[in-house]
C-alpha cells in the first residue's frame, strides 16, 4: 500500500483530501506535516510545528506521492512577504521533501490563471510556484488549476461570497468547483496509471475526473 506526504491539509481541498486519503484502502500511511495539530485519524502522522518547516524536516522513510494542498490569500496572510511564504516558499519545500523521500509524483493546488508573468499579483506568485515545481524535475507533476472554489471554510472570504453566484454561471473552466471535487480529482489522479510528464487540470478537467475517476 502507498504512503503518502500531504500539506495544507487543515484547509478547503486539503482537508477533504486528508478524508478521502484515510478512507482509500489502497493508501497505507499518510504523512501530515501542519503548523497546528489536525484531528487524529487512524492512518495518519501528524508533525506539527508553527512554521512547518520543522515537521517537514522530521518526516523520514520513503513516500510514494505527495499532495500539496497549501494555499491562501494576500488579505489572510496580511502582507506580500507571508503570502510568498504560504504559497511559493512552503509550496517548494514541500517538493523537495517529497524528492528526498524518493517520492515520484507530485500534485498541487495551483489557481486558474497562474502565470510566472502575470501583473497581478496572486496570478504571478502561483505561477512562479509552478516554475519552481518544473525546475525540481519530477517524474510526474499535477497542476489543478480550480476556478472559484465551493465549500465550507472556516473564514468566509467576503469578494467570494459575493462573486459565487456570477461564477456558478460561467461555462467550462471557469465555472466554479465544490472543493471537494477538488480534492477526489487529485486523489483519482494520483492512483492513475499515467505517462510521465506534467499534466495540468482545469475546474471542467477536475469536475470530470472527479465524476469518472478517469
Amino acid at each position: 500500500m502507498s504512503r503518502v506526504l500531504i500539506t495544507g491539509a487543515s484547509g478547503l481541498v486539503g482537508g477533504h483530501l486528508l478524508r478521502l486519503l484515510n478512507e482509500e484502502p489502497r493508501i497505507g500511511e499518510i504523512i501530515a506535516p501542519s503548523r497546528k495539530p489536525l484531528t487524529p485519524m487512524d492512518k495518519m502522522f501528524n508533525p506539527h510545528d508553527p512554521q512547518l518547516t520543522d515537521a517537514l524536516a522530521q518526516v523520514t522513510g520513503t513516500v510514494d506521492t505527495v499532495f500539496c494542498c497549501l494555499g491562501t490569500t494576500r488579505r489572510e496572510a496580511g502582507t506580500k512577504e507571508a503570502f510568498v511564504h504560504a504559497d511559493f516558499t512552503l509550496v517548494v519545500d514541500t517538493g523537495l521533501t517529497g524528492l528526498r523521500l524518493g517520492a515520484t509524483h507530485m500534485l498541487v493546488v495551483s489557481a486558474m490563471g497562474a502565470n510566472a508573468h502575470s501583473p497581478f499579483f496572486y496570478n504571478r506568485v502561483k505561477g512562479e510556484m509552478e516554475e519552481a515545481l518544473r525546475a525540481q524535475g519530477w517524474p510526474r507533476l499535477t497542476i489543478a488549476r480550480p476556478s472559484m472554489l465551493l465549500g465550507e471554510r472556516n473564514k468566509n472570504r467576503f469578494n467570494e461570497s459575493l462573486l459565487a453566484p456570477l461564477f456558478g454561471l460561467l461555462p467550462g473552466k471557469w465555472k466554479s468547483i465544490q472543493a471537494r471535487d477538488v480534492a477526489l480529482a487529485m486523489l483519482h489522479e494520483a492512483l492513475m496509471e499515467r505517462a510521465p510528464g506534467v499534466t495540468i487540470l482545469d475546474s471542467a478537467e477536475l469536475r470530470a475526473r472527479a465524476r469518472t475517476g478517469a
